[in-house]
């Protein structure tokens, strides 16, 4: 199945004779050479083909997606915005803790 496959040698161009070299009596003429025009292999990959009820679909589930990613990154900043509050909390009790122990001397 994972195997590479190979072409028949058969497939192969054949190989054409040499074209002699003009020589120095005869004049060399050149002739266009014409490329064969590639063609595009016909795809068999199915088309997909939006209907009005799978594009009001992919609406829905993008605005869906788009709510929860926000709420998710309100969520992470309102936890950091907390975790900043009692940090300064924390710190101006300790502060006052200091100064306390500080003037009783």
């Amino acid at each position: 199945m994972f195997t590479p496959k190979y072409p028949t040698p058969d497939t192969a161009p054949t190989p054409t004779a040499p074209v002699p070299a003009p020589t120095a009596d005869t004049p060399a003429t050149i002739t266009p050479a014409t490329a064969p025009v590639p063609v595009a292999p016909a795809s068999n990959r199915p088309v997909v083909q939006l209907t009005p009820g799978s594009t009001l679909a992919l609406v829905g589930g993008g605005t869906a997606v788009v709510l929860v990613v926000g709420a998710v990154l309100v969520s992470l900043l309102l936890a950091v915005a907390i975790t900043g509050v009692s940090v300064a909390v924390c710190a101006v009790v300790l502060r006052s803790l200091v100064n306390n122990t500080h003037k009783g001397r």
